[in-house]
């Protein structure tokens, strides 16, 4: 890694650390009603008017209220892409979208994933946009921390039979957190120079006119074949360039601070109009972690034992720093073909200079491959440079990451849920060494709650790797594999890693605004969200109900550097072994290709 790698990610961590705490604590603040009197009558007033009774929930309704919720929400934004043709807001005329594509996006943004099979700017009205996407920026983002937010008050209750009620749950997350959060930095984000109006999309005038080819038509305005079939062009100039206008500071706030990913703009991060300077680049990726390390302290602090949240913190930025560390090493390194280009001279200097290719030269490879690590270690997706352009290895990295189940800090409340059930699993291996019945802050972890935790964790691995069996056996799947061979296998294996684990972000290259790939990443989107937090649910409801337990001289400390060195090869030995395979065919083949000059 360069020196400028290093003080990057030091800098990144040392802010980021900076603020775990202050925002911790009013996280766990934020899971009891408000006690300044304003905020209260309010909050009374606003729970009336939606019908909000006060009373606390059992786990099994907690969790139909979740579900229920969001598929209002997946109707909702599917019935705006079905129609927005007709609805204002629309000043480019945008059409209604296929069945397939609102079915995919409906289901994407509602699971906080954010798969985007379309460009944003040449396919969404502003009122899909705002209304549509988003809300259920702010809405998918509330779910998860609320989720959250249960699951910390079964390891903090005892004898209990409720875990919260999700609607106030809802609420105060939404109104108190994502919302003024959102509002600064969107104004910091404009004040950067991030596009934010409502105008019509503006044609611009080029310094220099730019060459491309164009189709020939007949006069019936179909294209012209040659004698193979190709369709003929001809060569074409202009010097008129459309800029795509819109509400994009205020989406681009909440993508970030929600782990939603997605873009107002098909270019996402890496346009000038979404990320223009160093500074929105940075503060963009602390976006990205604020609010997933900010929950893992609060989790410390509502259980009565801030060490537990440090420990859980200090697992996560291990494996960060580690993956982050890589993928910045392995861009570094550059591509070994390049040897053959040139001179020897011209050969060493374009591989000393290390992979810039599907990178913005405004941030280089240090940043662009500590942002792909941070979008991939976060269910957040969005992203400053082109994946599907990394070394293999440097591909493999946020992939990788994305397999471990979203849990090296990972998305807004799934991050902190899915380390946790990786911090039981670890004391029941533990437990099951020493011959013990295994505890967890005082509870004892039974096997009602095992099967759940086994559930939660290998729900995934199934949906991707079952997902990925299939695209790459049914002509439906094949038919939109663009690159042949290993890496044609990497970008199918990305976009299921990438739906079930509700990350958003793609390898690219891969035809995916399909039928086939539309309506499957759509099942793995909706079922890696939910059939994961039904059982986070269940466990918070089991928790809840036991006693709590005084530590014994037999019971294993849960705060200090074994029990993070267990949890960090659990997370590793379950999440990336499973994996090995499928990985093995896809970015480590094309590695030995691509050093063995193939």
């Amino acid at each position: 890694m360069t020196t400028q790698s290093w003080l990057l990610l030091l800098a990144f961590l040392v802010v980021l650390f900076a603020t775990v705490k202050p925002l911790g604590l009013y996280m766990a603040k934020l899971m009891d009603a408000p006690r300044w009197r304003p905020l209260a009558r309010l909050e009374a007033g606003a729970f009336r008017l939606c019908g909000i009774r006060g009373e606390e929930m059992g786990w099994r309704q907690y969790a139909l209220a979740v579900l229920l919720f969001s598929l209002v929400g997946a109707v909702a934004v599917y019935a705006l892409q079905r129609l927005q043709l007709w609805l204002p807001l629309n000043p480019q005329g945008m059409a209604n979208l296929t069945a397939d594509s609102s079915f995919n996006t409906a289901v994407s943004f509602v699971t906080n994933t954010n798969w985007q099979g379309y460009g944003g700017e040449a396919t969404m009205s502003y009122l899909t946009q705002m209304l549509g996407l988003a809300v259920q920026n702010f809405l998918s983002a509330a779910t998860g921390i609320a989720v959250a937010f249960a699951l910390i008050r079964g390891f903090a209750r005892h004898s209990a039979t409720t875990i919260g009620n999700f609607w106030a749950d809802l609420y105060r997350i939404t109104a108190y957190l994502l919302l003024p959060l959102s509002l600064v930095f969107a104004l910091v984000l404009v004040s950067q120079g991030v596009i934010q109006n409502f105008a019509a999309y503006q044609d611009v005038t080029t310094l220099e006119p730019t060459a491309f080819e164009t189709p020939k038509v007949d006069a019936a305005g179909q294209p012209l074949l040659d004698a193979a079939g190709k369709p003929l062009t001809e060569a074409a100039t202009t010097q008129t360039q459309t800029l795509p206008m819109g509400p994009i500071a205020s989406q681009e706030a909440i993508k970030m601070l929600g782990t939603n990913g997605g873009g107002f703009l098909n270019a996402n991060s890496a346009h000038p109009f979404e990320n223009p300077t160093w500074l929105t680049n940075f503060l963009q990726m602390l976006a990205i972690f604020l609010i997933p390390a900010g929950l893992v302290y609060a989790f410390g602090q509502a259980a009565g034992d801030t060490r537990q949240g440090w420990a859980v913190l200090a697992a996560m930025t291990l494996l960060f720093v580690g993956a982050a560390i890589a993928a910045m090493s392995f861009e570094q390194q550059g591509n070994p073909l390049l040897t053959a280009l040139g001179t020897d001279q011209t050969a060493s200097a374009l591989q000393a200079g290390g992979n810039m290719e599907g990178k913005e030269t405004r941030f280089g490879i240090a940043a662009s491959g500590l942002f792909a690590s941070i979008t991939t270690a976060a269910s957040c997706g969005a992203v400053n440079a082109m994946h599907d352009s990394f070394t293999p290895l440097g591909g493999l990295v946020p992939m990788v990451l994305m397999q471990l189940g979203e849990v090296v800090f990972g998305g807004t409340g799934s991050g902190l849920y899915g380390m946790l059930m990786y911090a039981i699993l670890a004391v029941f291996v533990a437990g099951l060494m020493i011959g013990r019945t295994p505890e967890y802050l005082g509870k004892k972890i039974e096997a009602f709650d095992m099967k759940m935790v086994a559930i939660a964790i290998l729900v995934t691995p199934a949906l991707v790797l079952v997902g990925t069996a299939i695209a790459v056996m049914v002509s439906g799947g094949k038919a939109t594999i663009f690159n042949p061979g290993a890496h044609g296998f990497s970008e199918v294996l990305y976009a299921f890693s990438s739906a079930a684990n509700n990350n958003g972000s793609a390898f690219a290259g891969l035809g995916a605004n399909t039928p086939f790939y539309n309506g499957w990443l759509g099942v793995a989107m909706w079922f890696g969200r939910f059939a994961v937090i039904v059982p986070v649910l269940a466990i918070a409801g089991s928790l809840a109900a036991k006693k709590r337990l005084a530590q014994g001289p037999g019971t294993l400390p849960t705060h200090g550097l074994l029990f993070v060195g267990l949890l960090v090869g659990t997370v590793l030995l379950l999440g990336a072994l499973t994996y090995v395979p499928a990985l093995a065919l896809g970015p480590a083949v094309e590695h030995l290709m691509l050093w063995a000059g193939n």
